[in-house]
This record gives C-alpha cells, sequence and structure tokens, in this order.
C-alpha cells in the first residue's frame, strides 16, 4: 500500500472561505483531507464542503465517536457523503473518551469496545442496504433499511489505542486510526492490526508545528499533553506503551489538582516524541519516520504555537516540497 499525506481540516476560519485553501493543498500534493469531530465544527460538514471544491482527493473523519448518533442516522450521513464523494470516503469511527461522551454529550460512556465493535457491525450490513434488524450488546435496531445505500462501500477504519481495540481494527475494520503517539510507538502497535489480515491501512494524526522556537513550541504542546494524557483512555495507553516512569509525575500532580506542578513534570523528551517540531526539514523527516514504521497515511495537524500561520505551515511540509 502506497503512503498517502493527508491535512486535517478545518482551518481556523469559517468554513465558507476555506475553498481556496482547500485547492491549493490539493495542488501542494495532499491526497487526504481528515476532519475530527469533538468541540469544533462536526466530522461531515467540512468534507461534504471540499467533496465539491476538490474532487479528487480522498476525505476521512477521525472519528465519529459511537455513542453520539443514533446507528440509523449514522448510517445515513455516512451514505449521503459517498453519494458527494463517489467512492473517495473513509468512515472512522471509535469510542472517543468519557469526556467527550459522557460529560459534554451527556450519553453514559459504558462498555466502549462493544459498542464500536457493534457499531461497525451494523454499519457493515446496512451499508450495503439490507433490512436489518437485531439486538445488539449496547443498543437494538428494528426493521432499518437504508433508502439510498452507498454504490460503493467506504472503508470502516477503528480508532485504536490498546491491544483489544487494536485486534478488532485489524479483525472487523479495514484499519486502524491512531494518534497521540510517537514515531517508534508505530512499530508495537501495528503487528495487533496486522494479526487482522492483509493490507490494513493505519491512519496516524500526527502533531506537526513547524517552528525552531522550541521552548515555545513545548510550553504549549505541555498543555495539550496535560489536558489529553490525564483522559483515562490516553492514560491507560500510554502506561502500556511504556512512559509510566516519564508521566508518573504528571499524573500524580494532576490527581492532586496542581495544575502547574503537572506541566512542569512532563519531560521535554516526552513532548518530542509526541509532536513533530522543529525545521519544516526536520519535520519531514520526522513524518517520515511514521510511515517507515507502519502507518500508510499520515493526517498532519497543524499545531498553532509559537505563532506560526498554519497555512504556511500547510506549504511548508506539503508532498510537493520534499
Amino acid at each position: 500500500m502506497n503512503n498517502r499525506f493527508g491535512m486535517s481540516i478545518p482551518f481556523d476560519m469559517p468554513l465558507h472561505e476555506q475553498a481556496d485553501i482547500y485547492r491549493e493543498l490539493a495542488d501542494l500534493g495532499y491526497t487526504d483531507f481528515w476532519s475530527s469531530e469533538a468541540d469544533g465544527t462536526d466530522g461531515f460538514t467540512p468534507l461534504v464542503l471540499a467533496s465539491q471544491w476538490v474532487p479528487e482527493v480522498r476525505l476521512g473523519i477521525a472519528i465519529i465517536p459511537a455513542y453520539t448518533r443514533g446507528p440509523a442516522l449514522l448510517a445515513q450521513n455516512i451514505a449521503s457523503i459517498c453519494e458527494a464523494a463517489p467512492g473517495r470516503f473513509v468512515m472512522g469511527i471509535g469510542s472517543s473518551s468519557n469526556v467527550i461522551v459522557e460529560n459534554w454529550n451527556g450519553i453514559p460512556f459504558v462498555e466502549p469496545y462493544k459498542r464500536t465493535r457493534d457499531t461497525a457491525r451494523f454499519l457493515r450490513s446496512a451499508l450495503t442496504g439490507q433490512k436489518v434488524s437485531g439486538a445488539y450488546e449496547g443498543f437494538e435496531i428494528k426493521g432499518f433499511t437504508l433508502r439510498r445505500p452507498p454504490q460503493e462501500q467506504p472503508p470502516i477504519l477503528i480508532a485504536a489505542l490498546r491491544p483489544g481495540m487494536l485486534k478488532l481494527a485489524g479483525r472487523e475494520g479495514d484499519g486502524a486510526i491512531i494518534n497521540w503517539l510517537s514515531a517508534e510507538d508505530v512499530a508495537k502497535v501495528r503487528p495487533y492490526v496486522d494479526a487482522g489480515g492483509p493490507d490494513k491501512e493505519i491512519v496516524a494524526r500526527i502533531f506537526c508545528c513547524p517552528s525552531e522556537d522550541a521552548d515555545a513550541v513545548r510550553a504549549a504542546a505541555k498543555r495539550q499533553i496535560a489536558a489529553y494524557l490525564n483522559v483515562p483512555v490516553y492514560a491507560e495507553f500510554h502506561k502500556w506503551l511504556g512512559r509510566s516512569d516519564d508521566l508518573n509525575g504528571m499524573w500524580n500532580a494532576w490527581e492532586s489538582g496542581d495544575r502547574k506542578a503537572a506541566l512542569e513534570a512532563i519531560p521535554d523528551s516526552v513532548v518530542d516524541e509526541l509532536f513533530v517540531h522543529g525545521s519544516p526539514e526536520s519535520c519531514r523527516e520526522h513524518i517520515d519516520r511514521y510511515h517507515e514504521n507502519g502507518v500508510t497515511t499520515s493526517a498532519i495537524s497543524i499545531m498553532p504555537f509559537a505563532g506560526i500561520d498554519p497555512l504556511q505551515a500547510a506549504r511548508d511540509l506539503s508532498p510537493e516540497s520534499r
């Protein structure tokens, strides 16, 4: 499988103003645009716009939480964007986190493995247009038929951190979506996905800030690390990856309520592993290491630290600049 180079969208400006940006990014060689869904735009709308503005680019979502839409509505969302971008859409689903699902959406975050698995199974059936009835472990479907199924079935990728979900991504998905890990961590993750069969795609969201102001980048990145890696699912992930010694100081300070000490306890080495920064050339080399270790599609997420211009950063990191 050839490597693909994607850019995370949308940029931090009104959606209707981004057509020229997407066109430029496509001309610079980006093969994919990847959206997400947390506390900004929804996952589908930026891609629907991009489907019309740049009809040659592949579009993906990393990710839609398996909880926040009913199964039938999710199937309709997917089928609709498949019509807008025939053969060019990749669906990413996952459990997300207790913060997004429970704290922000008021939905109990229970049995995330089963919910993700059953949503993937439901979508596999529903997107073909067959009538679906049955009791899954987390929900029951009674006689749903998708009236406008996609002519071409989209790949379904599963967001995965630890072995159970990684194996699920390989066994019942077309691959995995990964994030918050180093290039070297990919070599530990990839075999669990590959156990499900050949030709599995691995999409990695890679946080990148092409700036040589290392102090400013690290200070901002540590705030991001503290915000995310204290969420239970990510904390357990990094314990499994072997970062307990590096992150115990942060976890202990955070639990005690001392946010300042938590930030100070994050080693620079952890920032340098999880965030790509430095000159554009060194950033491109760092991104290449993700591919060398098993990532098939990089979804670069520009972090606007140290006063950088995100669009210029996307230009500097583009496939054309290699």
